[in-house]
């Protein structure tokens, strides 16, 4: 059948041949033209033939075409046949097919002859006073040929230029077919640039109210979308848009306040598409906004503003469609850049539908609406007014928050970056001052950022291996590319990060002047809340330290940015106010980071000329912040430093005699020197301000501006205001330990620059020549030291400053330097050490003092003492300076001197100071004596330091020596001034107590006799003594707190004092002026009872197991001090010039019977007594004490020698008994105890020299005989071979306790002995208040031990 339609049996005999193409099926164009062209054939068939061409057009398109162009004519028929057929066929599907059919053809055909062919037709057709509704299909094939063919539309406007009149008439015709045809074929008119320009006029004078007017008041969708496709085009001119906008009535500027004007304006027939229920209409509408908003923002917008279209835009951002969200999007973002769209409040009525559309679409996979949501949302946030909030409550600020964090946690890095500059953009007062402040919030918000700005990994330099030849070229060029665009993007994105950061610091900064700011006012008063502004400053400073300078530092590593660094360094800035009690650890810790350098490296680098304004400043204000915080915290101490530094007047040792001296200070002195240092400050802050913006020099080149020189005679200020600030920005990075310039250099540069004073006679201010001295001192030890000429320069500016300290900084360094050249110790050292100690905090060292004393060791000194008592070491002559501060500096720096003088003592017993020492010691003594009087001797700290330093002066003379004037006026003043004070004030009398003592002990015979006479005569002396033994038997009570150490110390000391006083004024029959009494029962009381803890008690406790009379079995150490006076009464046979003792014991009655014959001959003793004694003396023994055990011996040797005297047969009774040799046994048990022990050598001589052979037998001498010829007898301690040779001499002297093989190794043994030493002959009996000379018995009570007894 169809080869029948193609081929028609009728028609085609009378056809020529040419015309039929044999193709499947044949074709014979001339029937079909003439089987088209029949007006008898059915429209039936002439559809089905024109299917078949169509078709057959479509598939073989080349030989129709070939075919058809042979004769112009038959291709004139064939389009004029078909283009009959758009007007004699009535039916759609034929006509589509006829247009289609017929577009195909001209465009095959390609020849502009067809296609005016076709236009004149077109023309012909429309001119017909026909109705307009034929002309529909004419309007369709003009709109079809345009579209398929793109001159066509350019051929239409300039050769057929009448149609386009034609196309009014269609857009007034009632027809909504025919004016949607019109539209689209006026769209592809005007996508023309030739049909724009062209047909300008038409629509400017005739088409645009009509079409405006069409727009309006079209019903059908498909005269709606033509119109909009139109429009769109329209809307592509400028020239169009402002003529449509006109026509609308609304081309006023965003200051006009009048209605809305004009039949059909175009923002109200696009707010009419708007709101239809069609989404492909409201594409097309908000796209046509877009599209006329492009154009001119300012100068369209309010037109739709006014019209409320905004807040439907708003509305139309909860549908689903992802395009019309895009295109919301973009016509609320050019909405956004006239003013009229926040001062309307439509950005409040959408921020909440905005922040909903952007939760919902960060679930779509659609990262350009990511962007454009974000994008928008950052751009409200920015032009948002201050004066109107966008967040209305709460709750709308946490969403956005929310919806923002989730944004920033985004994985695709360009959706991150759009969110972080959102946050960025957020980050201010009026967004978040809805209460309470989410500070919480927004701390989980910008860690969040800075986290995810650390996640993203900087690209790894790539290197190309040797001999690599696959790694081309073009790969490396490319990798290189790669590399430098991953790191402009993450720039980009640091820099929106910090942005942000900043932006977040400031809004900390202004909530501090807002009350209601400070803190949750929603917290309920009993509870804490931490969304507070101080947590959240907080935050920012510690998660600055953590995440942004790391962050910023790594990215700089690869790539400096000057822009990137100006937000850094100002971001900085802004942190000095976000936490002011924070600046000054804050300030520190950039510093010693090394951020003075960065900003001079930054400023030299990117601010040289007039490149980089903004870095400069910022680089510049930050120096400047950094210098002052640092400057203004010195100040601060050394202010609160000269506030204290006489505090000490307020002590009642001054407040008569200093009375007028603390008026003068506090009056006129202290405000003076805090107006000079305001006034430096102010100072130096102007010259920052002047001259860092300036100071745009590297480092080195900074060394050579120091060692720059102006013109002789002529001082160049901008030159020296630039040295001066370079050489601050040295000093304060060099205090904080960062020594970026090596100490040699700037050695060299700094003394270049004082040689530059000296010869231009100038004088730098205090501020600055502090940090010239400080760098010197500093850099000393790398350079060499300085000759005459900067010695003389600093001499000079010193000298022209009245306040010393403001030149000062407290460094060992400093010290040294100024302590290492003697032009500048002979004229500032006393000075420079009074500030030095006015700085240094001795509290450290004092408890590490008495701790050392306590353990017997060495103080343990901080690294400023440590330096100069190394310096002290080193130049003895500063002593002299340290002696003239304790007498003409306060009270605390007196106290820290001395401090330094013991410590110093006692760590150098090798440097010959004593004497110098000595007497300084007592000018210094007798000036505070006279400044005290009685009332005021506790309230002094620095007589009892002076008191112990005159002592361990004292410890260091080892041997005996005559006395001086000086050591007879030292004890003098002593005793004197034991004589003022209570039995309470242990701080004075326990040096004081220990130095007569020594002082009694430590001489030769011919000065002891005048210092026992001097002791005897102090009165006062004596009766304190009194008063301190009289606390024995008063202590402890149940009702009164138990004693210190020092309280049992200086019990101690006083009866071992008065024990060595009784034994010397025997000795030297010496006058006495005052007696003491001691009750003699109360005496052997405490030895023998003491079911207390005595006072006065120096050893270890012991517990004895095994003795016999377990119920004098002790728990305590023994009273030594006492032990010692009892011995020395003993010795005395109880009657001395000085002790005067009471024998009555406490509580007894007259009317008690007789003694009997035994406590006769034993008197004042008792034979209960006596035994009582004997066996606490042995339990005493057995507890195996050093100290206690040789003064035990001793009183026992004592004991023994009187009994043997008034009762021989109680003598050896008590020698006699078989607990001795237990005891004996107890004593060498345990350990790697031996014979040769000088407690049991004294005590086996005890037992031989009254010839009791039952305790030491012959087996026991031989024994200790051997162990003594083992022995390296030279070697031994010296108080164990005194008394090695005393046992040896007893032995020796009885026949029968030796056999005769003994005799001559007893010779041997004698003859090997060390001789004896003048000392040990002389002073038997002594105390050593301290254990060799290492630490002082002074203030930390009395350590002692005993020498043979001869």
């Amino acid at each position: 059948m169809e080869a029948s339609l193609l081929v028609c049996e009728r028609l085609h005999p009378r056809h020529d041949p040419r015309w039929l193409l044999q193709l499947p099926p044949p074709l014979c164009l001339a029937c079909i033209i003439e089987a088209l062209g029949d007006g008898g054939s059915s429209l039936v068939r002439r559809k089905h033939v024109l299917s078949c061409f169509r078709d057959i057009l479509a598939w073989h398109a080349v030989p129709v075409i070939q075919l058809l162009a042979q004769d112009e004519r038959v291709c004139i028929h064939f389009i004029g046949t078909l283009f009959g057929m758009l007007h004699t066929v009535e039916d759609n599907s034929a006509l589509d097919l006829s247009i289609e059919v017929l577009v195909m053809l001209v465009m095959k055909l390609k020849s502009e002859q067809y296609i005016h062919y076709v236009l004149d037709e077109s023309q012909k057709e429309l001119y017909k006073p026909a109705t307009m509704r034929g002309s529909l299909p004419t309007f369709i094939l003009l709109g079809k040929l345009a579209d398929a063919i793109p001159v066509f539309a350019d051929m239409l406007v300039i050769a057929h230029g009448n149609l386009v009149d034609h196309l009014l008439t269609g857009l007034m015709y009632p027809n909504e077919g025919v004016k949607a045809s019109v539209c689209y074929l006026y769209g592809k008119l005007y996508s023309s640039c030739i049909g724009e320009d062209k047909l300008s006029v038409h629509f400017t004078e005739k088409l645009c109210g009509l079409f405006l007017a069409t727009l309006g008041n079209a019903q059908t969708k498909e005269l709606q979308v033509n119109c909009m496709g139109l429009l769109k085009e329209l809307l592509k001119s400028d020239h169009f848009v402002s003529v449509i906008m006109s026509s609308s009535g609304r081309e006023a500027d965003s200051e006009s306040a009048s209605l809305l004007e004009g039949e059909n304006p175009l923002p109200l027939v696009l707010k009419k598409l708007l709101l239809s229920r069609d989404e492909t209409l409201q594409v097309a509408s908000t796209q046509c906004m877009a599209a006329v908003l492009v154009h001119s923002a300012v100068k369209y917008a309010p037109a739709f503003i006014h019209a409320d279209i905004p807040e439907f835009l708003f509305d139309c951002l909860s549908c689903t469609s992802e395009v019309l969200i895009w295109s919301v999007y973009c016509c609320l973002l050019l909405l956004t850049e006239e003013w009229l769209f926040f001062s309307k409040c439509h950005t409040v009525y959408g921020i909440e539908s905005l922040v909903r559309s952007l939760r919902e679409i960060l679930l779509l996979n659609n990262v350009e609406l990511h962007k454009q949501g974000l994008l928008l949302f950052t751009e409200i946030l920015k032009r948002q007014p201050r004066e109107i909030k966008l967040f209305t409550n709460h709750a709308m600020c946490k969403n956005a928050i929310s919806v923002l964090m989730e944004a920033v946690n985004c994985p695709v890095l360009e959706v991150a970056a759009e969110a972080v500059k959102a946050v960025a953009a957020l980050l201010r007062k009026d967004h978040l001052s809805s209460p309470p402040m989410p500070y919480e919030e927004l701390q989980t918000l910008i860690e969040a950022v800075l986290k995810r700005c650390a996640d993203l990994s900087l690209p790894r330099s790539s290197r190309r291996p040797a001999g690599d030849l696959l790694f081309s070229v073009a790969q490396s060029h490319s990798g290189n590319r790669n590399q430098t665009r991953a790191l402009l993007r993450q720039g980009q994105f640091l820099l929106s990060t910090l942005d942000g950061f900043r932006n977040a610091c400031r809004l900390a900064v202004e909530c501090q002047s807002d009350p209601s700011a400070q803190e949750n006012a929603f917290t309920a008063p009993s509870s804490e809340s931490e969304n507070t502004l101080s947590n959240f400053s907080a935050f920012l400073l510690r998660i600055c330290d953590h995440l942004c300078i790391p962050l910023i530092m790594k990215y700089s590593e690869q790539t400096v940015s000057p822009t990137l660094m100006e937000v850094f360094i100002s971001t900085l800035n802004t942190l000095f106010t976000v936490v002011p009690n924070m600046c000054e650890k804050f300030s520190r810790k950039l510093v010693s980071s090394s951020f003075i350098r960065l900003t001079l490296e930054l400023k030299a680098k990117f601010c040289s000329g007039q490149s980089n304004p903004a870095l400069n400043q910022a680089c510049s204000c930050f120096l400047y912040n950094v210098c002052l915080s640092l400057h203004s915290t010195a100040e601060k101490m050394k202010k609160s430093s000269q506030e204290g530094k006489f505090s000490w007047l307020d002590s009642p040792l001054f407040l008569s005699a200093q009375m007028s001296l603390l008026l003068f200070w506090y009056s006129s002195v202290l405000p003076a020197i805090l107006n000079v240092a305001s006034f430096l400050e102010q100072e130096m802050s102007e010259l920052l301000q002047r001259s860092l913006p300036q100071l745009n020099y590297s480092v080195p080149e900074g060394l050579i501006l120091l060692s720059e020189t102006a013109e002789p005679f002529c001082l160049d200020e901008a030159l020296r205001s630039h040295q001066y600030c370079f050489l601050l920005l040295l000093y304060f990075a060099y205090t904080m330990e960062d020594r970026f310039v090596p100490e040699a250099e700037l050695f060299s540069a700094v003394r270049s620059f004082l040689l530059s004073v000296q010869d231009q006679g100038d004088c730098p201010p205090p501020y600055v020549f502090r940090a010239v001295l400080y760098l010197l001192a500093i850099c000393q030890d790398k350079g060499e030291a300085l000759d005459l000429s900067p010695l003389c320069a600093i001499k000079r500016i010193v000298e022209n400053i009245s306040d010393v300290g403001s030149i000062y900084v407290h460094h060992p360094l400093l010290l040294k330097f100024f302590l290492r050249y003697s032009e500048l110790v002979g004229r500032f050292g006393h000075h420079i050490l009074q500030l030095w100690f006015s700085w240094e905090d001795c509290s450290q060292m004092e408890i590490e003092d008495a701790a050392s004393e306590l353990s017997s060791g060495l103080p343990d000194c901080p690294n400023g003492f440590n330096s100069l008592l190394h310096i002290l070491k080193g130049n003895s002559s500063i002593l002299l300076i340290l002696l003239d501060l304790v007498c003409s500096s306060t009270m605390e720096v007196a106290h820290k001197v001395l401090m330094t003088l013991k410590v110093f003592l006692k760590r150098n017993e090798n440097v010959l100071v004593c004497d110098l020492l000595r007497s300084q010691f007592l000018q210094i003594l007798q000036q505070l004596l006279v400044e005290s009087s009685s009332a005021t001797l506790q309230a002094n700290r620095n007589l009892p330091l002076l008191l112990s330093l005159i002592f361990l002066v004292q410890l260091r003379n080892e041997a005996e020596r005559e006395l001086d004037s000086t050591d007879f006026k030292l004890l003098h003043h002593v005793s004197n001034l034991c004589g003022k004070c209570r039995p309470d004030d242990t701080e004075l009398l326990q040096p004081s107590l220990n130095f007569l003592y020594w002082s009694l002990h430590q001489t030769m015979v011919c000065s002891q006799q005048r210092v026992v006479a001097v002791l005897l005569s102090s009165v006062p002396l004596l009766e304190l003594l009194q008063r301190v033994l009289d606390v024995t038997w008063t202590w402890p009570s149940p009702s009164e707190p138990a004693l210190s150490f020092s309280e049992e110390a200086l019990l101690c000391s006083a009866w071992l004092l008065t024990a060595s006083l009784l034994a010397h004024q025997h000795s030297y029959n010496s006058e006495v002026h005052q007696t003491i009494s001691l009750n003699l029962e109360r005496v052997l009381n405490v030895v023998i009872f003491r079911k207390k803890k005595p006072a006065l008690l120096l050893g270890r406790q012991r517990l004895v197991e095994g003795l016999a009379l377990a119920a004098f079995l002790l728990s305590v150490p023994c009273p030594v001090g006492i032990l010692q006076l009892l011995r020395a009464i003993i010795r005395q046979n109880f009657s001395s010039s000085l002790l005067v003792l009471i024998f009555q014991p406490t509580g007894q009655s007259s009317l008690e019977s007789l003694p009997s014959e035994d406590d006769a001959s034993l008197y004042p003793l008792t034979m209960q007594q006596v035994f009582s004694l004997v066996i606490s003396l042995q339990n005493l023994l057995a507890q195996k004490d050093l100290l206690l055990s040789q003064t035990v011996v001793a009183c026992l040797e004592a004991l023994m020698e009187y009994l043997h005297v008034k009762n021989q047969e109680t003598a050896l009774h008590v020698i006699s008994q078989p607990w001795n040799r237990f005891l004996l046994f107890t004593l060498l048990s345990g350990g790697e105890k031996s014979f040769l022990c000088p407690e049991i050598l004294r005590l086996l001589t005890l037992f031989a020299r009254y010839q009791n052979n039952t305790i030491i037998s012959q087996s026991e001498i031989s024994q200790i005989l051997q162990e003594a010829t083992k022995a390296n007898l030279l070697e031994l301690p010296e108080t164990t071979s005194q008394a090695l040779r005393l046992f040896l001499l007893q032995v020796q002297s009885r026949r029968d306790q030796r056999e005769p093989a003994q005799a001559e190794t007893i010779q041997t043994l004698l003859e090997t002995l060390p001789p004896r030493t003048r000392t040990s002959l002389k002073n038997p009996d002594m105390m050593y208040p301290f254990v060799g000379c290492a630490s002082l018995a002074g203030d930390f009570g009395v350590v002692a031990w005993t020498t043979a007894v001869s």
